[in-house]
């Protein structure tokens, strides 16, 4: 497998990027704390097989000192995909100067939790009820997640680099 970090977008990536994000997310559009990112335009870090497929993609926005890791996705989970890419924008955006890493996860994704706790991220605020308003941005977002919870909160981690 070959990590590539590509801080500017490169188009040629785009169409497949695109079709790994709508089959992750629903779209290529995110949302987290009332905002709306196109993740496909972005700095981000694939992952592709011996066949050039993605099997892994990190995307990633970094704001003065702060990076929010706005997307992270693996085909195979517990095969050490995510962590080697949360691995490399940690260092690279600290290299660039960022002094902080955050990101938001829903009440119902455990794995994600137990993923970034297990990568050094804490807990540091719940935010209630905020599906309701990123529903309003993005529709398509469900109102059961896994395990039928229903989805509610948005959960806000941070490491500092």
């Amino acid at each position: 497998m070959k990590l590539i970090l590509e801080l500017k977008p490169n188009p040629i990536n785009k169409n497949e990027v695109v079709k790994f994000l709508c089959k992750h997310w629903g779209s290529e559009k995110i949302v987290s704390k009332g905002k709306i990112t196109d993740a496909s335009e972005i700095s981000r870090v694939l992952v592709k097989d011996i066949n050039n497929k993605i099997v892994g993609l990190a995307t990633f926005s970094v704001n003065n000192n702060t990076c929010e890791l706005i997307s992270i996705d693996s085909e195979k989970q517990r095969k050490g995909i995510g962590t080697k890419m949360i691995k490399l924008i940690e260092k690279t955006v600290k290299e660039k100067g960022a002094k902080r890493i955050w990101l938001i996860t829903t009440n119902d994704n455990y794995e994600a939790v137990i993923f970034y706790v297990k990568n050094g991220y804490r807990l540091v605020e719940i935010h209630k009820d905020a599906l309701d308003i990123s529903r309003k941005l993005k529709p398509q977002i469900p109102f059961i997640g896994k395990y039928g919870i229903p989805l509610q909160d948005e959960w806000e981690f941070e490491k500092d680099l």
